[in-house]
Protein backbone atom coordinates (compact mmCIF):
# COMPACT_ATOMS: atom_id res chain seq x y z
CA UNK A 1 0.00 0.00 0.00
CA UNK A 2 2.99 2.31 -0.28
CA UNK A 3 2.80 3.82 3.62
CA UNK A 4 -0.63 4.25 4.23
CA UNK A 5 -1.62 4.61 7.45
CA UNK A 6 -4.52 2.47 6.76
CA UNK A 7 -2.92 -0.89 5.89
CA UNK A 8 -5.50 -3.63 4.39
CA UNK A 9 -6.85 -6.19 6.04
CA UNK A 10 -4.23 -9.01 5.49
CA UNK A 11 -1.55 -6.63 5.41
CA UNK A 12 -2.53 -5.82 9.08
CA UNK A 13 -2.96 -9.40 10.34
CA UNK A 14 -6.43 -8.01 11.27
CA UNK A 15 -8.99 -10.88 12.38
CA UNK A 16 -12.75 -10.47 12.38
CA UNK A 17 -15.32 -11.25 14.99
CA UNK A 18 -16.95 -14.20 14.46
CA UNK A 19 -19.22 -13.63 11.57
CA UNK A 20 -20.72 -17.55 12.08
CA UNK A 21 -22.01 -17.34 15.47
CA UNK A 22 -21.44 -20.73 17.19
CA UNK A 23 -25.01 -22.69 17.52
CA UNK A 24 -25.02 -25.90 19.67
CA UNK A 25 -24.01 -29.47 17.17
CA UNK A 26 -27.71 -30.94 18.08
CA UNK A 27 -29.40 -27.52 16.42
CA UNK A 28 -30.06 -27.61 12.93
CA UNK A 29 -31.87 -24.08 13.00
CA UNK A 30 -30.20 -21.02 11.47
CA UNK A 31 -28.38 -18.72 12.86
CA UNK A 32 -31.50 -15.96 13.71
CA UNK A 33 -31.07 -12.71 12.00
CA UNK A 34 -30.53 -9.83 14.86
CA UNK A 35 -27.95 -12.59 15.81
CA UNK A 36 -26.12 -12.38 12.43
CA UNK A 37 -26.86 -8.98 11.96
CA UNK A 38 -24.97 -8.26 15.01
CA UNK A 39 -22.06 -10.76 14.33
CA UNK A 40 -21.32 -8.12 11.04
CA UNK A 41 -21.78 -5.19 13.25
CA UNK A 42 -18.96 -6.10 15.42
CA UNK A 43 -16.56 -7.13 12.95
CA UNK A 44 -17.12 -3.96 11.05
CA UNK A 45 -17.44 -1.87 14.28
CA UNK A 46 -13.77 -3.39 15.04
CA UNK A 47 -12.33 -2.69 11.48
CA UNK A 48 -13.84 0.77 11.24
CA UNK A 49 -11.87 1.69 14.67
CA UNK A 50 -8.51 1.03 13.15
CA UNK A 51 -9.08 2.54 9.76
CA UNK A 52 -10.82 5.93 11.08
CA UNK A 53 -7.84 8.48 11.96
CA UNK A 54 -6.68 7.95 16.00
CA UNK A 55 -8.38 10.78 18.07
CA UNK A 56 -5.46 12.26 18.94
CA UNK A 57 -3.75 12.49 15.24
CA UNK A 58 -3.82 16.20 14.44
CA UNK A 59 -6.24 17.90 13.38
CA UNK A 60 -7.92 16.55 16.52
CA UNK A 61 -10.96 18.06 16.40
CA UNK A 62 -11.93 16.81 12.70
CA UNK A 63 -10.78 13.19 13.89
CA UNK A 64 -13.10 13.30 16.99
CA UNK A 65 -15.78 14.33 15.08
CA UNK A 66 -15.31 11.28 12.50
CA UNK A 67 -14.92 8.97 15.16
CA UNK A 68 -18.31 10.27 16.62
CA UNK A 69 -20.56 9.85 13.94
CA UNK A 70 -18.84 6.72 12.24
CA UNK A 71 -18.93 4.71 15.22
CA UNK A 72 -22.21 5.84 16.68
CA UNK A 73 -24.66 2.79 17.36
CA UNK A 74 -26.08 2.00 14.17
CA UNK A 75 -27.03 -1.55 12.45
CA UNK A 76 -24.74 -1.27 9.70
CA UNK A 77 -26.82 -2.57 7.24
CA UNK A 78 -24.64 -1.63 4.46
CA UNK A 79 -21.44 -3.78 5.43
CA UNK A 80 -24.05 -6.21 6.32
CA UNK A 81 -25.43 -6.16 2.87
CA UNK A 82 -21.80 -6.43 1.19
CA UNK A 83 -20.25 -9.37 3.00
CA UNK A 84 -23.83 -11.33 3.31
CA UNK A 85 -23.80 -10.99 -1.13
CA UNK A 86 -19.78 -11.59 -1.18
CA UNK A 87 -20.78 -14.99 0.71
CA UNK A 88 -24.08 -15.61 -1.47
CA UNK A 89 -21.29 -15.96 -4.13
CA UNK A 90 -18.97 -18.10 -2.58
CA UNK A 91 -16.68 -15.89 -0.63
CA UNK A 92 -15.91 -15.68 2.83
CA UNK A 93 -17.77 -12.62 4.11
CA UNK A 94 -14.71 -11.26 5.79
CA UNK A 95 -12.86 -11.29 2.93
CA UNK A 96 -14.81 -7.99 1.74
CA UNK A 97 -14.84 -6.19 5.24
CA UNK A 98 -12.55 -3.08 4.46
CA UNK A 99 -15.32 -2.93 1.12
CA UNK A 100 -18.09 -3.30 3.57
CA UNK A 101 -16.53 -0.33 5.51
CA UNK A 102 -15.76 2.01 3.23
CA UNK A 103 -19.56 1.58 2.54
CA UNK A 104 -19.99 2.99 5.88
CA UNK A 105 -17.86 5.92 5.63
CA UNK A 106 -19.98 6.98 2.62
CA UNK A 107 -23.29 6.09 4.49
CA UNK A 108 -21.67 8.22 7.38
CA UNK A 109 -20.88 11.35 5.14
CA UNK A 110 -23.96 11.41 3.94
CA UNK A 111 -25.53 11.36 7.38
CA UNK A 112 -23.55 14.60 8.36
CA UNK A 113 -24.33 16.62 5.55
CA UNK A 114 -28.71 15.49 5.83
CA UNK A 115 -28.70 16.40 9.43
CA UNK A 116 -27.10 20.34 8.80
CA UNK A 117 -28.98 23.04 9.19
CA UNK A 118 -28.70 23.73 5.58
CA UNK A 119 -30.85 20.79 4.84
CA UNK A 120 -32.69 18.95 7.33
CA UNK A 121 -31.34 20.64 10.48
CA UNK A 122 -31.86 17.63 12.89
CA UNK A 123 -30.59 17.13 16.71
CA UNK A 124 -30.42 13.73 16.56
CA UNK A 125 -28.67 10.79 14.84
CA UNK A 126 -28.50 7.22 16.41
CA UNK A 127 -29.58 8.29 19.68
CA UNK A 128 -27.22 10.75 19.87
CA UNK A 129 -26.46 14.68 19.74
CA UNK A 130 -25.93 15.13 15.51
CA UNK A 131 -21.72 15.71 14.76
CA UNK A 132 -23.00 19.37 13.88
CA UNK A 133 -24.81 19.84 17.17
CA UNK A 134 -21.84 18.95 18.89
CA UNK A 135 -18.42 19.71 17.02
CA UNK A 136 -20.03 22.75 14.89
CA UNK A 137 -21.14 23.21 11.21
CA UNK A 138 -17.64 23.34 10.23
CA UNK A 139 -16.18 20.56 11.82
CA UNK A 140 -19.38 18.65 10.43
CA UNK A 141 -18.79 19.34 6.90
CA UNK A 142 -15.50 18.65 6.89
CA UNK A 143 -15.91 15.45 8.57
CA UNK A 144 -18.48 14.52 6.44
CA UNK A 145 -15.68 15.37 3.54
CA UNK A 146 -13.19 13.49 4.97
CA UNK A 147 -15.10 10.42 5.47
CA UNK A 148 -15.91 10.14 2.07
CA UNK A 149 -12.36 10.91 0.81
CA UNK A 150 -11.33 7.84 3.44
CA UNK A 151 -14.20 5.33 2.19
CA UNK A 152 -11.88 5.84 -1.32
CA UNK A 153 -9.08 5.23 0.18
CA UNK A 154 -10.24 2.37 1.69
CA UNK A 155 -11.95 0.83 -1.27
CA UNK A 156 -8.52 1.15 -3.71
CA UNK A 157 -6.93 -0.33 -1.05
CA UNK A 158 -8.72 -3.69 -1.02
CA UNK A 159 -6.80 -6.67 -1.07
CA UNK A 160 -7.74 -7.85 -4.47
CA UNK A 161 -7.16 -8.22 -8.72
CA UNK A 162 -6.89 -4.67 -9.82
CA UNK A 163 -9.90 -5.54 -12.07
CA UNK A 164 -12.80 -6.27 -9.52
CA UNK A 165 -11.26 -2.70 -7.58
CA UNK A 166 -11.77 -0.64 -10.15
CA UNK A 167 -15.11 -1.97 -10.80
CA UNK A 168 -16.14 -1.52 -7.12
CA UNK A 169 -14.57 2.23 -7.17
CA UNK A 170 -16.47 2.71 -10.26
CA UNK A 171 -20.04 1.31 -8.21
CA UNK A 172 -19.52 2.86 -5.08
CA UNK A 173 -18.43 6.23 -7.30
CA UNK A 174 -21.48 6.56 -9.71
CA UNK A 175 -23.89 5.68 -6.51
CA UNK A 176 -22.59 8.33 -4.46
CA UNK A 177 -22.88 11.26 -7.35
CA UNK A 178 -25.36 13.40 -9.18
CA UNK A 179 -26.90 9.73 -10.15
CA UNK A 180 -27.43 8.44 -6.96
CA UNK A 181 -26.98 9.89 -3.35
CA UNK A 182 -26.26 13.00 -3.75
CA UNK A 183 -28.83 13.98 -7.03
CA UNK A 184 -31.56 11.67 -4.95
CA UNK A 185 -31.18 14.38 -1.88
CA UNK A 186 -30.52 17.51 -4.44
CA UNK A 187 -34.38 16.36 -5.90
CA UNK A 188 -35.87 15.49 -1.96
CA UNK A 189 -34.83 19.17 -0.93
CA UNK A 190 -36.08 20.79 -3.70
CA UNK A 191 -39.32 18.70 -3.77
CA UNK A 192 -39.87 20.33 0.04
CA UNK A 193 -43.06 21.87 0.32
CA UNK A 194 -44.65 21.33 -3.51
CA UNK A 195 -46.69 19.09 -5.23
CA UNK A 196 -44.75 15.61 -6.17
CA UNK A 197 -46.00 12.65 -8.38
CA UNK A 198 -45.06 8.74 -7.77
CA UNK A 199 -42.06 8.72 -10.35
CA UNK A 200 -40.52 11.76 -8.67
CA UNK A 201 -40.87 10.59 -5.58
CA UNK A 202 -39.71 6.92 -6.48
CA UNK A 203 -36.65 8.77 -8.08
CA UNK A 204 -35.84 10.22 -4.80
CA UNK A 205 -36.04 7.56 -2.76
CA UNK A 206 -34.33 4.84 -5.11
CA UNK A 207 -31.51 7.17 -5.25
CA UNK A 208 -31.00 8.83 -1.35
CA UNK A 209 -31.08 5.15 -0.62
CA UNK A 210 -31.22 2.95 -3.07
CA UNK A 211 -28.42 3.50 -4.52
CA UNK A 212 -25.99 3.07 -1.90
CA UNK A 213 -27.90 -0.43 -0.76
CA UNK A 214 -27.79 -1.78 -4.13
CA UNK A 215 -23.96 -0.54 -4.61
CA UNK A 216 -23.44 -2.31 -1.22
CA UNK A 217 -24.63 -5.56 -2.65
CA UNK A 218 -22.93 -5.25 -6.02
CA UNK A 219 -19.82 -4.03 -4.15
CA UNK A 220 -19.98 -7.41 -2.57
CA UNK A 221 -20.57 -9.98 -5.46
CA UNK A 222 -17.99 -8.24 -7.52
CA UNK A 223 -15.21 -8.97 -4.93
CA UNK A 224 -16.38 -11.84 -3.93
CA UNK A 225 -16.05 -13.28 -7.84
CA UNK A 226 -19.68 -13.22 -8.44
CA UNK A 227 -20.29 -14.33 -12.24
CA UNK A 228 -22.70 -11.46 -14.61
CA UNK A 229 -25.57 -12.96 -13.56
CA UNK A 230 -25.17 -13.27 -9.84
CA UNK A 231 -24.12 -9.69 -9.99
CA UNK A 232 -26.83 -8.45 -11.88
CA UNK A 233 -29.09 -10.52 -9.53
CA UNK A 234 -27.76 -8.89 -6.12
CA UNK A 235 -27.60 -5.34 -7.71
CA UNK A 236 -31.64 -5.83 -8.52
CA UNK A 237 -32.13 -7.39 -5.05
CA UNK A 238 -30.12 -3.84 -3.52
CA UNK A 239 -31.98 -1.16 -5.23
CA UNK A 240 -35.45 -2.75 -4.53
CA UNK A 241 -34.30 -3.73 -0.85
CA UNK A 242 -33.06 0.00 -0.94
CA UNK A 243 -36.55 1.33 -2.16
CA UNK A 244 -38.68 -1.05 0.69
CA UNK A 245 -36.22 0.37 3.58
CA UNK A 246 -36.42 4.33 2.55
CA UNK A 247 -40.68 3.87 2.55
CA UNK A 248 -40.36 1.95 5.58
CA UNK A 249 -38.09 5.13 6.84
CA UNK A 250 -41.28 7.29 5.79
CA UNK A 251 -43.43 5.21 7.90
CA UNK A 252 -41.66 5.37 10.94
CA UNK A 253 -41.16 8.39 10.83
CA UNK A 254 -44.85 9.33 11.08
CA UNK A 255 -45.49 5.88 13.94
CA UNK A 256 -42.50 5.36 16.11
CA UNK A 257 -41.18 7.42 19.27
CA UNK A 258 -37.92 9.37 19.11
CA UNK A 259 -36.27 7.19 21.62
CA UNK A 260 -37.06 4.22 19.71
CA UNK A 261 -36.03 5.63 16.29
CA UNK A 262 -32.66 7.19 17.56
CA UNK A 263 -33.92 10.73 15.65
CA UNK A 264 -36.52 13.40 15.00
CA UNK A 265 -40.23 11.81 13.96
CA UNK A 266 -42.59 13.89 12.24
CA UNK A 267 -40.29 15.82 10.80
CA UNK A 268 -41.03 14.90 7.40
CA UNK A 269 -44.80 16.09 7.98
CA UNK A 270 -43.28 19.22 9.43
CA UNK A 271 -40.75 20.27 6.63
CA UNK A 272 -43.53 19.44 3.82
CA UNK A 273 -41.53 16.20 2.51
CA UNK A 274 -42.03 14.22 -0.30
CA UNK A 275 -42.93 10.61 1.16
CA UNK A 276 -44.66 7.99 0.50
CA UNK A 277 -46.97 8.30 3.46
CA UNK A 278 -47.63 11.25 2.48
CA UNK A 279 -48.71 10.72 -1.18
CA UNK A 280 -50.22 7.16 -0.17
CA UNK A 281 -51.15 7.38 3.12
CA UNK A 282 -50.31 5.15 5.85
CA UNK A 283 -52.03 1.71 5.05
CA UNK A 284 -50.36 2.00 1.31
CA UNK A 285 -47.60 2.47 1.95
CA UNK A 286 -47.06 -0.29 4.63
CA UNK A 287 -48.53 -2.25 1.31
CA UNK A 288 -46.08 -1.05 -1.10
CA UNK A 289 -43.29 -1.89 1.42
CA UNK A 290 -44.34 -5.23 1.75
CA UNK A 291 -44.14 -5.55 -2.17
CA UNK A 292 -41.58 -4.13 -2.46
CA UNK A 293 -39.68 -6.43 -0.27
CA UNK A 294 -41.44 -9.38 -2.04
CA UNK A 295 -40.04 -8.34 -5.44
CA UNK A 296 -36.39 -8.38 -3.68
CA UNK A 297 -36.66 -11.47 -2.59
CA UNK A 298 -37.86 -12.67 -5.93
CA UNK A 299 -34.82 -10.89 -7.85
CA UNK A 300 -32.07 -13.66 -5.69
CA UNK A 301 -33.58 -16.30 -8.34
CA UNK A 302 -30.04 -18.19 -9.07
CA UNK A 303 -28.25 -16.79 -6.13
CA UNK A 304 -26.73 -19.94 -4.61
CA UNK A 305 -26.70 -18.53 -0.73
CA UNK A 306 -30.14 -16.29 -0.31
CA UNK A 307 -31.59 -17.57 3.52
CA UNK A 308 -30.14 -14.58 5.05
CA UNK A 309 -30.65 -12.27 1.99
CA UNK A 310 -34.59 -13.07 2.28
CA UNK A 311 -34.55 -12.56 5.87
CA UNK A 312 -33.03 -9.20 5.34
CA UNK A 313 -35.36 -7.76 2.86
CA UNK A 314 -38.41 -8.57 4.92
CA UNK A 315 -36.77 -7.22 8.09
CA UNK A 316 -36.44 -3.47 6.47
CA UNK A 317 -39.82 -3.36 6.18
CA UNK A 318 -40.67 -5.03 9.93
CA UNK A 319 -38.12 -3.80 11.58
CA UNK A 320 -39.07 -1.03 14.18
CA UNK A 321 -35.82 1.20 14.28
Amino acid sequence: MGGSPYPNAVEAGWKPALLKPALPASTLLRVPLDIQLKAYADAVNGRLDRLLPPAAATPVELHEAMRYSCLAPGKRLRPALCMACAEAVGAEPESVIDAACSLEMVHCFSLIHDDLPAIDDDALRRGIPTCHKRFGEAIAILAGDALFSLAFETLSHCDFEPRPVLGAVQVLTRAAGSDGLVGGEVVDVLSEGVPVEAERLRYIHSRKTGALMSASCEIGAILGGGGEAQIEALRGFGEKVGLAFQIADDILNETADAATLGKAVGSDRQRKKATYTALYGLAEARRMAEETAAQAKAALSGVRRQEFLEELADFTVRRLH
